[in-house]
């Protein structure tokens, strides 16, 4: 697979660096995602661990999305605490983000000078996608 880089949006890796040092405290909030919109905007969220799994910083940021009315999202990052800079999506966020947005561009390669964009089918290749096993709704 020939993978095809991105430009990469270097204000969302700032937003989303912000959030990680400015609003993750302690053991509970560890890694913040940022996405830009379709149309622009910008919307960011946390994880909420919890030693029972809680969910991660990418799949609150769908629902914080959704909140505010943004359903198509273009480019996502997730960035950790401690300035550990941008962290791909775990396995179980690829799969969710690759379901929901099925065209999302997706930034990783830790700090930003290293940072490339790809396409989430190519984070995910040969990959289920929930939508394509779904019975057409009569």
């Amino acid at each position: 697979m020939t993978t095809r880089t991105h430009h990469v949006d270097h204000e969302l890796i700032q937003a989303a660096a912000h959030v990680a040092r400015t609003r993750c405290r302690g053991d509970n909030h560890t890694m913040a995602a940022a996405a830009r919109a379709r149309d622009g905007q910008i919307v960011s969220a946390v994880n909420a661990y919890h030693f029972t799994g809680g969910p991660c910083a990418e799949l609150v940021l769908i629902g914080a999305a959704a909140a505010q009315g943004i359903y198509e999202l273009d480019t996502v990052v997730a960035v950790g605490d401690r300035d550990r800079g941008v962290v791909p999506p775990c396995g179980r966020c690829r799969q969710v983000l690759l379901d929901y947005f099925p065209a999302l561009k997706v930034i990783v390669g830790g700090d930003d000078r290293r940072a490339r964009t790809v396409l989430i089918t190519e984070l995910l290749p040969e990959s289920y996608v929930w939508a394509d096993h779904q019975l057409d709704a009569e």
